[in-house]
Order: C-alpha cells, then structure tokens, then sequence
C-alpha cells in the first residue's frame, strides 16, 4: 500500500525522477506530478521495491491532497518563466505556511524576486542549488540553501539525507537569505567551466603539443588522479581519453566535434563578478573560449587564412604540466570563493566559506580533494583571499614556475591556453605590490580631470597637463 506522501516533486525528467527515486529511498514516502500524466503512471510503475513510497498524482490538486500539512514540493523544471508559471499554478491551492522549493538552476536574482513575492503572498518559498548531475541526483547530489532559516530547517532532514556524504557528513548546508543558495550555485558553475577548460586546455598541449595518443593522455589523467589533482573531472577525463567509439574504431576524443555547449550558468557568474568588481578572469576566459567554440566556421576560415595555431613543441614535459594544472586548479577556486565573498558583502549574506568548501567535497561536479584543505584554510580565515593562506600559498610558490613555462611555451607555439593564461596574469597582478595602474590615473587625468591620489599624501590631485582634456 502506497504511504502518505511527506513532500512533493513536479517535474520527472531525468533529474527530477532520480531525485525523486533518492527521495523515496532514504524512506521518505513522496508523490510526484509531471505535466505528461502517462510519465507519472510509468514513473512508479518502473520504480520497483520502492513505488510503495510512490504516489502518482493526475493533478496539481490531487498533489497538493497527497501531501501532509505543512506540504513543501520541489519544482525540477526549467528555470526560467516555466518556475514562474508552476508557482502561480500552486499559490491558490497551498496554504500560506507551505513551501515551495525551486531547485533548478535557477537566475539567483529571480530567486529573490520570488523569496519577496512569498514573503507577501505565500507559501513560503526556498531555493536550492543541487550538483552532481544525474548520477548525483540519484545517489548524492551536492545542495545549496537559500531562504529563510526556518524554511530550510523545516526540509533539512530530507535534504540532508538524499545528499552526498563525506566521511559521514551530509554535503547540504544552508548559505543564506533568498538567492544565497543558487548564487553559490553559479559560483559553482563558474568553477567548473573554469576547471573543465583548464583541463582542456592541458589535453590540447598534450595532444598538438607533445604528440601523445589518446591511450598515453589517459594514463597521464590517471596518474595525476593519485595525486594533488586528485577529483572527479580528472577522473573522468582519463575515462574519456581511453574510450573507443564503436562505429569507427577510433579514440572517441576524435570523432567529437569541437563545439562545446552551455547552459548559461558560467555566464551567469561571469556578469555578476563584473557587478561586484569581483576579478575571476580564468573563469571569464572559459565562459569566452566556450563561447568562441561554437563559432567553427569562423575559426575555419582563419585557419585557411593565417594557418593552424598548434605547432608541436618539445619545451614542455608532463611534470610541468601537472604543476600548471595544480596552479591553475587553485587560482580558479581561489576567485571563485572571492566571489562570493564579494557577494556576501554586497548583498549582507553571512556565507559561510568553510562550509561551503564541506559542501562540494563529494556530490558536485568540482569535488575535489584539494576541498577538504580549502575548508580547513577558510575555517582558519575566511576573509583572507585563498592563494594567501599558507598551504595553498606553498603549493603555489612550487608550481607558478610552471605555470609560467607551459604558458610561455604554449604561446610560442601557437597552443590556446586562455584560462591557464588569464589565472596566470591573475597571480602576476596579485603579488605585484607596485601596478601600472598609475599611468591609467595620469591619462584618466588628462582627458578627464578625475584626479589621483598621490604616494606622498600631498593634497595636490592633479597632473601638469591640467587643461588639455577634451
């Protein structure tokens, strides 16, 4: 016999019926709501041992009726006017002190334009951020509150059970207000595109660069895996490096067309960082090197016209490309976690860094075993910008040489390293105690007056060229 259902899902694509399936399994009887009622019916008539804890609905009434008071429903549809609509679709037939839970990857500004309509309207609404794909969706994802306190409280035991664990402990946590959670999401994201490029862009070299065959890039992924780079996207690029594709016989890698797609997400993150005057210029250079991916027929043509980039190059050996991929992996995370510093300031959330760090150590598509180190060096200061506490600022004193060298090296030979250049010039600028910036506040006086602060603190704002702006 089917049990009382303690929370809803809508929406039973692929990860919100993995989701669902989770939910059922760690003993939580749900019933569940697609708009295509034949998707429902075949939904628990393929969910097995557990479609006892399954209760299809025709409805969104018969939904909401299943649930025990106070109900709390999750949206896993697009984000987006589609969010928008289902809760306009719920709001009549819920109770003020039910909740509604967005957990797509949803535009964190919109998350807190509906937090403000819940506030006024009802029913409560939380959103969440969830990584790990579909594969974390079933067994462990990654999840990111956001909304009032007693909001996430009220579902955490369920949150807390269906995410992953680290050494026992549940990677789920509450961030903060309103849009705290999917913006930690996008920061998320960001980080990835990042990591994702990186990773990319270390293959390319060794590729074009060094020669290698897929089988000797797949062991070289491999090895750095039992290493410092140890995490999931390293993992998996080994995976894929070694698979062969069935109709042609060759590496897959090579029967892959080089145009990458996105979502929006790492845009998302890019945009806001320019609002917040947040510097992640590795992150904005995967976002653009995405970008760029797409347009082949350009890239085509400037191939026929200036020749291929690539040229092999012999002045880079695996070792340094390791430590460049060490570097790299660092300075991204490192922006990314100045992000959302920035955003906690500007937007008053009191985002918790560490535990943040705790959250992605399994279940997201970044975890990492460099995580567990971040937690510990943001626990020790979560003010003080990651590259500076003193572990990571070891690693970087030992790797940025190598940094430097596949940089320059790729350079020479025509190899596109955006994101390991940008986190490079990132680094440069960070520890130069002197900029160049001076020389923009001199022309910023000249054309336009704007003034400048001087070294010796005298009063005299202005440059002898006063009078020759236009």
């Amino acid at each position: 016999m089917t049990q009382p259902a303690q929370i809803g899902l809508i929406g039973l694509g692929t990860m919100g019926a993995m989701l669902a399936l989770n939910i059922a399994e760690k003993g939580f009887p749900i019933a569940v709501w697609n708009r295509t009622t034949s998707v429902t019916h075949g939904f628990k008539a393929e969910a097995g041992a557990l479609a006892d804890r399954i209760t299809p609905t025709e409805t969104l009434a018969d939904l909401v009726a299943a649930i025990k008071p106070p109900r709390a429903i999750i949206l896993m549809v697009p984000a987006g006017e589609a969010v928008d609509q289902q809760i306009a679709a719920l709001r009549p037939l819920m109770d003020k002190d039910d909740l509604i839970i967005d957990a797509g990857n949803a535009l964190f500004h919109d998350t807190n334009r509906r937090a403000e309509e819940a506030a006024r309207l009802g029913p409560h609404f939380l959103g969440i951020g969830v990584s790990g794909g579909e594969e974390g969706a079933r067994h462990g994802p990654a999840i990111m509150g956001g909304g009032l306190r007693a909001d996430w409280d009220r579902v955490a035991p369920v949150l807390t059970a269906i995410a992953a664990k680290y050494k026992g402990e549940a990677c789920a946590a509450y961030m903060g207000p309103a849009g705290a959670g999917h913006f930690v999401k996008a920061v998320h994201n960001g980080i990835e595109y990042a990591d994702m490029q990186m990773i990319a862009e270390v293959y390319g070299v060794m590729r074009d660069g060094l020669g290698m065959e897929a089988e000797a890039i797949a062991k070289t992924f491999e090895g750095w895996n039992q290493g410092p780079l140890q995490s999931y996207l390293i993992e998996i690029s080994a995976e894929v490096a070694r698979a062969t594709d069935s109709h042609s016989g060759k590496p897959m890698l090579d029967m892959i067309l080089d145009r990458a797609g996105q979502k929006g997400t790492g845009r998302w993150t890019v945009i806001e960082a320019q609002h917040l005057a947040a510097t992640i210029p590795a992150i904005e250079a995967a976002v653009m090197a995405r970008n760029l991916s797409s347009r082949l027929e350009e890239r085509l043509k400037g191939e026929a016209l200036f020749g291929a980039a690539p040229q092999p190059t012999t002045q880079v050996t695996l070792d340094q490309l390791e430590q460049a991929m060490i570097a790299g992996k660092i300075l991204c995370y490192a922006q990314g976690f100045a992000l959302i510093s920035a955003a906690a300031k500007a937007f008053d959330w009191a985002m918790p860094l560490p535990e943040i760090a705790r959250v992605w150590r399994e279940g997201c598509i970044i975890r990492s075993s460099m995580l567990n180190d971040m937690a510990t060096a943001l626990t020790e200061d979560p003010a003080r910008n990651l590259m500076l506490a003193p572990f990571f600022a070891d690693h970087l004193k030992s790797s940025h040489g190598a940094l430097r060298a596949v940089v320059a090296a790729a350079a020479i030979s025509g190899l596109p390293v955006p994101a390991l250049a940008s986190g490079l010039a990132w680094f440069d600028m960070m520890r130069t105690g002197r900029s160049t910036a001076n020389m923009i506040q001199a022309q910023r006086d000249f054309f336009g007056a704007h003034g400048f602060e001087r070294i010796d603190g005298l009063d005299d704002k202005h440059g002898p060229w006063a009078g020759h702006g236009i």
